[in-house]
């Protein structure tokens, strides 16, 4: 593996000069030329250093993830739960092992989702049909076609709909809890 042509790449996609990276990492721009021209090798602390300042670490500089991480999926893909309330479908299989769940989610006119018990991390959702009414502790809150929702999760909090038309909407949590 060519150390040095990697962090040059990275250096271009960042749109940083050489000079730039040096100042950034306390080092010279020779010193960046050199190591970008395969002249010398950086020590692992020095790595460190040049690889944070590039938005990386170590485990990604040398790992190529990237060619074989899935990131699309199509319907077929996804899974499905279904109960009298509603149509879930996790739209990342697997996802319960990513930092972010999100779910697409048809809410039957009356219907209403399971409470979820506090815990740390974060919700954010959005309307894409019809309407809801979020519960989070004590309040409630009405979402229509096109609003979107964000919260901590650190109350009880679940969906309502009481409309009677079905209700569409994305919802996403961070850490996954569905």
């Amino acid at each position: 593996m060519i150390i040095g042509e990697k962090i040059k790449d990275l250096r271009l996609f960042c749109e940083l000069t050489q000079e730039e990276l040096a100042d950034r990492c306390e080092l010279t721009k020779g010193y960046i030329s050199q190591l970008e021209n395969d002249l010398t090798s950086p020590s692992i602390a020095t790595l460190i250093d040049i690889l944070q300042a590039l938005g990386t670490n170590l485990k990604d500089f040398f790992s190529d993830i990237d060619s074989e991480e899935k990131l699309t999926f199509n319907k077929n893909e996804f899974i499905e739960k279904s109960t009298e309330d509603y149509v879930l479908n996790w739209l990342v299989p697997n996802s319960q092992k990513n930092i972010m769940e999100p779910v697409h989610i048809v809410l039957k006119a009356g219907g209403q989702t399971e409470q979820d018990f506090p815990h740390e991390g974060e919700e954010f959702g959005f309307v894409l049909k019809g309407e809801i009414v979020l519960l989070i502790g004590k309040r409630r809150v009405r979402v229509k076609k096109g609003e979107s929702f964000y919260f901590t999760s650190n109350k009880v909090h679940n969906i309502i709909n009481k409309s009677s038309k079905e209700a569409e909407f994305i919802w996403v949590s961070s850490p996954p809890s569905f």
